[in-house]
Parts: structure tokens; sequence; C-alpha cells
């Protein structure tokens, strides 16, 4: 009988959210064939088989999670028998399944009875800190820690289900998503007098948990982040708090640079594989080269280090329905303009389509994001760590300019680079805009 372990598709992933099972209990399975829909951090992507054999048992069900590494399904002989206890995954169960010494709250939810006499205490409790006469260390992750300091959680109550007994941020999220009805309804649910309610948002809501969708309150409307909004919401938050942000503008004249994609259209339009090259894609284009020769901003801040990356992977920010993601076109400054039109094409389709592989989403050493094709005159943009540094694109305008003397009308774009200060100065920031501006200015380089 062999595992199907939750896979790790990404730098970040702790977890993953069985959105749909592929194949049922009982059914054939070759190696290679698609098994379940997952919901990562970052976006929704299919698993696929290692083994082949039979789907003898489905250990995590559609809307449950379970951290990286545990087992979620079994595969073998249609005659093999199954052990007594094939789970040990580590998948948070859904309310509905509810279990000895747990009390039910009337509408499908429960929770274990001794949360009931500890959910008001729970409210005014200080910050985590190790039980008295708990002995050795806590093993917790990062952003564990962080979640169960933010809502006043007691990590060292909990059970750990990562890696040798580690507390990760699932373990955390089940646990407040436990105390959470409780104390939404808590005079009704446990009679206590005078208990305030605390608003549904004063506590985060755990992806894990299938029934939770958007509630209107006749006012509002509370919806649910996903587990790609969290993850943008906390990087983000993340960046801004600890990037010292500063952010550079330039105005680049784009007439030149318009008869150069009319000529590439004009040729790509005869190839066997025709292509339509966007003005993003020559800008593309423009980054890589311009890092290569200022690798001063290809770069990561690594608290006592920095790390000058050696490949050139631009990220491109595409906005989904729900969130932005940035796939990756790595090595963009060895290809070719129409290749990198290929790629960039493939790699928005494949976002919008929930089909991204892992390695199409991770590894960027710098990001452009372009909004031009809102009519956005111009922005700024967050930096997406662990990069130094991004490139915010807005509206190509005509504007009317002085040449020679002369009041003419030019097309021009204004480009905004935030840059982080503790990795990347103001005068080579500078420097690096006025390589992207030169490149742009005078295309024909792209080319050579």
């Amino acid at each position: 009988m062999k595992k199907v372990e939750m896979p790790k598709m990404g730098d970040t992933m702790e977890e993953g959210k069985i959105l749909r099972w592929i194949k049922k209990e009982g059914d054939p399975v070759k190696k290679g064939e698609m098994l379940a829909e997952v919901e990562t951090d970052k976006v929704n992507i299919e698993i696929e088989a290692f083994a082949s054999g039979t789907l003898r048992k489905i250990l995590v069900s559609e809307g449950n999670s379970a951290p990286i590494g545990a087992a979620i399904a079994l595969i073998g002989a249609a005659d093999e028998p199954l052990s007594e206890n094939p789970g040990g995954n580590g998948a948070t169960k859904t309310p509905a399944t509810r279990e000895p010494g747990e009390h039910s709250l009337g509408n499908g939810q429960s929770v274990p009875a001794q949360v009931l006499s500890s959910t008001v205490a729970a409210q005014t409790r200080s910050p985590a800190a190790p039980i008295p006469g708990k002995e050795g260390r806590i093993f917790i992750s990062p952003i564990a820690r962080r979640i169960a300091q933010e809502n006043r959680l007691d990590y060292a109550t909990l059970q750990g289900t990562g890696p040798n007994g580690r507390i990760i941020k699932i373990d955390v999220e089940a646990a407040l998503s436990r105390l959470q009805p409780v104390v939404t309804t808590m005079p009704e649910a446990v009679g206590v007098p005078g208990a305030q309610p605390v608003p549904p948002q004063a506590l985060p809501l755990s992806s894990t948990e299938p029934f939770m969708a958007s509630i209107d309150t006749g006012e509002v409307v509370e919806i649910p982040l996903t587990a790609m909004r969290r993850t943008i919401a906390r990087r983000l938050s993340q960046s801004m708090q600890t990037a010292p942000h500063f952010y550079v503008t330039s105005v680049i004249d784009t007439d030149k640079l318009a008869a150069l994609r009319q000529q590439i259209n004009e040729y790509a339009a005869t190839d066997p594989s025709p292509v339509k090259v966007s003005f993003n894609d020559l800008i593309v284009k423009a980054v890589a080269r311009a890092l290569v020769r200022i690798p001063q901003v290809n770069v990561s801040f690594a608290e006592d280090r920095i790390l000058q990356k050696k490949q050139v992977h631009i990220g491109v920010a595409v906005a989904l329905e729900q969130g932005l993601i940035v796939p990756v076109l790595r090595n963009a400054d060895q290809r070719g303009i129409l290749d990198i039109a290929r790629e960039a094409r493939r790699l928005s389709e494949a976002a919008r389509e929930g089909k991204l592989r892992p390695e199409d989403f991770s590894g960027g050493t710098f990001t452009v994001s372009n909004l031009g094709m809102f009519d956005v005159d111009s922005f700024t943009a967050v930096i997406n760590p662990p990069e130094s540094a991004i490139l915010a694109v807005g509206s190509i305008t005509p504007t009317p300019v002085v040449v020679d003397g002369q009041v003419i009308v030019r097309n021009r774009m204004k480009v905004t680079l935030s840059a982080d200060h503790r990795a990347i100065d103001g005068a080579m920031a500078a420097r690096f805009l006025q390589e992207v501006k030169r490149l742009l200015e005078e295309p024909f380089g792209l080319i050579l």
C-alpha cells in the first residue's frame, strides 16, 4: 500500500486544501493521472498519482486541509487489505464530524467541551507563553507563532501535526476556528451572564472550514478570506512593514517602441505559430536586459548579507478574480521577444485556468506590474518578497512635450520603480531606470 502525500507546491506552502477528488475510492489509477484538485496559498492546482493501482482509501475528504507531507490517500492492489489505522495524516476535521466530549451549537457546528469553559478567559488571555512547568522548547513555525500571538492564543496548549510534532499554521487556525463560533454566540451557548459577543471579524476564519460562506448582516457582507487572499495580505503587509520602500519615476517616450512592435507583429503574423507581441513583452525584455547590465538591482536582502541572483527570472503580475498571482518568466534575459510573448501568454492562460505548475510561480527575482490597460496614469507597487524591487507600468498617453523649442504631441508612459532601501540605494535605482528608459526609447537594441 502506497501513501499519496500532500505535495509541497511553493516555498511558502505549509498546507493544502482538497477542493475535489478527481478519482473516487475504488477507481483504477495510473501513474501520472490527476488525482485531486488542491488549493494552496497561491493557486489551485491538480496533483497527479506517483504510482499505479487502485485508489483504496481517501484519507482527507473534500473541503479539508492537511499539512505538506501528510498522507491524503492510499493506492494499492484491489485486493490488498487496509490497515486498521490508515490515517495519521494531520488533516483538519470538518465541523460535521463531532467527537466524544464535543457539544453542538445547534447550527451544525460543534466545539470541544473543554473549550466551553475556557472561551471567556481566552478573550483576555495574555500573549502566548509556555505553560508553567512544561519543559523543553515548543516547536512552532514562524507564521503559526505570529498568528497565535496576534490572536492571544496560548500555542503551548496545542498538539502539532507538522513534522516531529511541530505546530504549524493549520493547527493554530483550527484552534481559532473552534473558538470563533462559541465566542460569537456566548450568551446562548453557555449562558454566561454579561458575556459580550465578539464580532466575527475579530477572529480569523480558517479556510479549512467548508461551511463558511459569505455572511450578509444587512449592512455589510462578510467574505471569508481564501488561502490566496490571506497569503497576499500576509506577504504584502510583511513587505511594507519590513522593507523600507522608496520610489523613482521616469517618463518614457514610446513612439519608436510602438513602431518596432508593429514591425515585429507583422513578421510574427507569418510565423508557423503566430503570436502577438504586447508592449508588456517588450518592457519585460528591456527590464531583463537592464538587470544583466545592472545586477545590483537583481538582489534579495537577507539580514546580514545581500544575495545577488545570477539568473534573471521576471515575475509578471496577473490579476485574477480571487486575487493577484505572479507567474515567472524564467531566464527572460536569454529569451527572444517572440519567445517571451509565447511564454507570457501560456503563463497568463494557465493562471486564469488554474493550471499553473509550482515552478511557474516560484523563484522570481524581479516583478513587472502593468496597469496601463486599465487607463492608469501611474502608480506605486508593493515589493514582492524576497525580491528587492518591482516596476509599476502606467498607460501610454498622448502628451504635449517641447522638442527643439516646439510643442508637439508624443506618446509617453510613466514607470515607477519601488525599491527596498536596505539593498538598493537611490542612485542605483535611478541608474537602473535610466537603462530601462534607454532600451525602450531606442528599442532596436532589444532584438540584437
